[in-house]
C-alpha cells in the first residue's frame, strides 16, 4: 500500500549460549560466566533433546529430558539461592534502621524456602506488590521459560509430536510450571537456514508446515512476554514497534518519541478492513 523507501521489522534478540553442565553454579564448565550471560535476558529458551540417535552421543549416556531439565533448573536454583541469601542479609541489616522492611524480608525468606524445595521462583504466588519486590532481584528461575523440545524429523513432521513419550513428559512438566513448550526439529532448521524465501516456503509446504521453527519461536516468545507490535506507515518508512499488550495509546506513541506522548491529543480508530478498502 505504501511502497516505502525503507521497511524496519520488529527485532527480538536471541543470545545463544553453550549447554550448561552439572556443577555450573560452583564454576564447572562455563560456570558463572554462563549464568551472568542469562541473568540479563527477559526469558529463557531451554532446548531439550527428545530424540533417540545412537550416532549423537548424549553427555549423560541416555535420553531423559526430565533429568536434563532438572540438572539445569537445579544449577539455576543454586545460583539464585546464593543471590537471595545476600539480599536477605542486606535487608536484615537495614531492618534495624527501617522497620518497614519487615514485609520485604518475610517475602524473600518465603521465596528462599521455595527454592530450597527445588522449585523455581516463578512458582511462587505473588501479589502485585510482591511481584514488584521480586523484580528487584535478578533471579534466573523467576524468568519465564519456553522449553524447545528438539524432535527427530519423523516425529516432528508426523503431525503429532505427543506420540513421542519424551515430548509428552516435557509438556506435562511445563504445564505444572506455567512454562511454554515448542516442538522443534533442529535438523530441519539447519536445512532451511541457508535457503532463500521462495525455496524455504516450498520446502516447508512440502513438509506440511506453514512457518519455520524460528518464526514459531519468535511468536511464542512474544506471547510469553506479553508483547505485540504496532506499525507506523508512510512513503519514507514502514516500521514495527514493540510494546507490551494492553499499553494505552499515548504511552505507545511515546515509544516513537517522548514528545508524542506529552502532546498526545486523540486516537482515531478504523477497522483494518476499512483501511484496505480505502487504500490509505
Amino acid at each position: 500500500m505504501y511502497t516505502p523507501a525503507k521497511t524496519t521489522p520488529a527485532v527480538i534478540e536471541f543470545v545463544d549460549i553453550a549447554g550448561l553442565v552439572k556443577g555450573a553454579s560452583k564454576g564447572e564448565g562455563l560456570g558463572n560466566k554462563f549464568l551472568a550471560n542469562i541473568r540479563e535476558v527477559d526469558a529463557i529458551v531451554h532446548v531439550v533433546r527428545c530424540f533417540e540417535n545412537d550416532d549423537i552421543v548424549h553427555v549423560e549416556g541416555s535420553i531423559d529430558p526430565l533429568r536434563d531439565i532438572e540438572t539445569i533448573n537445579l544449577e539455576l536454583i543454586f545460583s539464585d539461592m546464593e543471590m537471595l541469601e545476600r539480599r536477605i542479609d542486606r535487608t536484615a541489616k537495614a531492618l534495624k534502621g527501617d522497620k518497614g522492611l519487615q514485609t520485604e524480608l518475610d517475602f524473600f525468606k518465603r521465596v528462599y524456602a521455595v527454592l530450597e524445595e527445588g522449585k523455581p521462583a516463578r512458582s511462587v504466588e505473588c501479589t502485585p506488590e510482591e511481584a514488584a519486590m521480586l523484580s528487584t532481584v535478578s533471579l534466573l528461575t523467576a524468568k519465564p521459560v519456553i522449553y524447545a523440545a528438539n524432535l527427530s524429523e519423523a516425529d516432528f513432521t508426523g503431525g503429532s509430536p505427543e506420540r513421542n513419550p519424551h515430548f509428552a513428559k516435557v509438556e506435562q512438566l511445563a504445564a505444572g510450571e506455567n512454562a511454554e513448550v515448542l516442538p522443534i526439529c533442529a535438523q530441519l532448521e539447519a536445512d532451511i537456514a541457508d535457503m532463500d524465501g521462495e525455496e524455504k516456503t516450498l520446502f516447508l509446504s512440502e513438509l506440511g508446515l506453514e512457518h519455520s521453527g524460528l518464526d514459531r519461536l519468535i511468536q511464542k516468545s512474544y506471547h510469553l512476554l506479553g508483547l505485540i507490535s504496532y506499525l507506523t506507515a508512510g512513503p519514507q518508512e514502514v516500521r514495527a514497534w514493540t510494546i507490551t499488550r494492553g499499553t494505552k495509546a499515548p504511552k505507545a506513541a511515546g515509544k516513537i518519541h517522548t514528545d508524542f506522548e506529552r502532546g498526545f491529543i486523540r486516537a482515531e480508530v478504523v477497522p483494518f478492513e476499512t483501511l484496505m478498502e480505502c487504500g490509505s
